[in-house]
């Protein structure tokens, strides 16, 4: 798959997969002096990337593990959209979860992208759903353990 991007500023940089087997390519921050994100704070930050997806798929923008494990930090609608209409900047909500400060310099990696094939639903109105196994069951409902 070929995925169109337009590099939207002078320091915008095409995203790379880390490894050849990553499902994620990386999203750095285009900003041009660092920012900080205090404890519970929610900051956008661009990437400086706009992007086509192909029909029939989505761009899911999603937390970096490590950034997470190690800052608390991550990706507050996670995953986020990138429908396939969308022309504008991919932006990241960041959020820290954290009591500490977290700063971002330019072009750090800030997220991931993983493109995603989407089926869309018809809707059928029923009066009955069919059975199964779990039924009603909810949240809790298959144990602790």
């Amino acid at each position: 798959m070929i995925l169109q991007i337009k590099l939207l500023s002078k320091t915008a940089r095409v995203p790379e997969y880390e490894h050849a087997t990553d499902s994620g390519f990386d999203l750095r921050a285009d900003i041009e002096s660092e920012k900080w994100l205090y404890p519970y704070q929610v900051l956008l930050i661009k990437t400086g990337l706009a992007v086509a997806v192909p029909d029939g798929c989505e761009l899911q923008v999603r937390p970096r593990s490590g950034t997470a494990l190690r800052n608390g930090v991550g990706v507050l609608n996670s995953p986020g959209t990138v429908d396939s209409s969308f022309r504008g900047e991919v932006g990241v909500i960041l959020y820290n979860t954290s009591e500490t400060p977290f700063k971002i310099e330019p072009q750090q990696r800030i997220a991931q992208a993983v493109i995603c094939p989407v089926i869309r639903a018809k809707f059928m109105v029923v009066t009955e759903l069919p059975e199964s196994d779990r039924g009603m069951g909810g949240f809790g409902s298959t144990g602790l353990k």
